[in-house]
């Protein structure tokens, strides 16, 4: 169970999401009263395929999958979301559902505020506006290159790749995680993600055991994965300052 949401927000400078800090100080203003702090559990669902979406969330230290399911049951991730985003985009493209599903893979903070208060702030016209659209590009070209990957490189360089996008949100070199659910995230048979990650921690690069993961060397790792892992992450950087 969720626990109990907060009765507003924090500080604008405390908040670790970027574009909570990004907004003008009037945008701010506006939207602070409505956003409530909460802790998301793992596998918390945050919005189901094409049920309305009742809050946007600003996450904070969790991090987020948005998957699809396939005919025959198979899902798989097509974008992860941290602090650096919200979960909710459809919410600002105007539509109230999505055929997408999005929950927690690693537990953490968030704050959400209710998606007709957003609607409202949105329409608006300010800060907020412009800083969503430069997000949207920066997320669509997050599931573009990923898509590029996942056809054109191998294993390896895409759990390193996954790893250290998790790492980043995380923002600790050690999270949960296990091979099943990495499986579902990559779209592959679980006994080859083991495979993949015990050649990582064979080289030395992170440490597995028992559903936990710890990058022990970054800087080999990053080496280790494709060009796609710096790509995302430099247009987060130019997009989402």
């Amino acid at each position: 169970m969720t626990p109990p949401a907060s009765s507003g927000p924090r500080g604008q400078k405390a908040h670790r999401n970027r574009l909570l800090r990004a907004l003008p100080r009037a945008d701010y203003q506006r939207l602070g009263p409505h956003l409530r702090a909460l802790s998301l559990t793992f596998k918390q669902s945050l919005f189901e395929p094409l049920k309305p979406i009742p809050y946007v969330y600003f996450i904070e230290s969790a991090v987020i999958s948005l998957v699809t399911k396939l005919d025959n049951g198979e899902v798989i991730e097509v974008a992860t979301i941290g602090n650096e985003g919200l979960a909710g985009l459809p919410v600002f493209l105007g539509a109230v559902s999505s055929p997408g599903w999005a929950f927690a893979q690693i537990p953490g903070e968030a704050l959400r505020v209710k998606a007709a208060v957003f609607r409202d702030e949105v329409g608006q016209g300010g800060g907020l506006q412009g800083l969503l659209k430069r997000y949207t590009q920066a997320l669509f070209n997050q599931i573009a290159q990923s898509a590029a990957c996942n056809r054109a490189h191998g294993l390896e360089q895409r759990c390193a790749r996954w790893l250290l996008m998790t790492l980043d949100r995380v923002g600790a070199p050690e999270f949960s995680l296990t091979h099943e659910f990495m499986s579902q995230m990559l779209g592959v048979r679980r006994a080859t993600v083991t495979l993949a990650a015990g050649a990582l921690q064979s080289a030395g690069y992170i440490e597995y055991r028992r559903g936990r993961v710890k990058v022990v060397d970054r800087a080999r790792l990053e080496a280790r994965a494709c060009g796609c892992y710096r790509v995302i992450r430099d247009e987060y950087e130019r997009l989402v300052p």
